[in-house]
């Protein structure tokens, strides 16, 4: 099976894609772990990467897709994926239907996080009060201000995704504001869709 995952920042992408890889025994792919393994293994790719990276640039979607090619090929990933933090654009969802049609591949699902604005930043603030008395360091992204150019930024670049997919049949949408294994589970249930 191979999946997206998509949602706002602080949504529980992450959190949800370990779970769903988990539980369907198939690879969970975060873009940001593919980007810093490619750097860290010194391929042509993390190479270029890492320059870029390394400036605090946006390592552009020609990149991103090889990364991804290269990634998508290794064996754990044959039975299936999902896919979280990639395509974050039309742009690279049109690149990723073209690579995996290349493949003879195509998308089975698509995972909406659905969550609103205010929620979310209630949902960070905790977020960084529990790591602060738990004695961690809270997350530098983990404010109210920084989450809301994020969110921006979401519903300019990513957001789009969601007709680009439902366009396509293939978006199905859960309620993220529910506990972490009834988001888990609605998940699920969504793929049987």
């Amino acid at each position: 099976m191979r999946l997206i995952i998509l949602g706002p920042p602080g949504a529980g992408k992450g959190t949800q894609a370990v779970r769903i890889s988990e539980r369907l025994g198939i690879s969970h792919l975060s873009t940001g772990e593919m980007l810093r393994a490619a750097v860290q293994a010194r391929t042509a790719v993390g190479a270029q990467a890492r320059g870029i990276m390394e400036t605090g640039g946006l390592v552009p979607d020609e990149l991103v897709l090889r990364i991804v090619a290269e990634r998508i090929e290794l064996p754990d990933a044959k039975r299936g994926f999902i896919l979280d933090g990639f395509p974050r654009t039309i742009g690279q969802a049109i690149g990723l239907d073209k690579l995996l049609g290349d493949r003879g591949l195509l998308l089975d699902k698509v995972l909406e996080i659905r969550v609103d604005e205010s929620a979310l930043i209630d949902r960070i603030v905790a977020r960084a009060r529990e790591a602060v008395a738990r004695g961690e360091p809270a997350r530098k992204d983990d404010n109210p201000q920084t989450l809301h150019r994020r969110l921006c930024a979401y519903a300019q670049e990513t957001a789009p995704l969601v007709d680009y997919y439902a366009g396509k049949g293939l978006l199905r949408s859960v309620d993220g504001l529910q506990s972490i294994e009834t988001v888990a589970d609605h998940l699920l249930d969504a793929l049987r869709t």
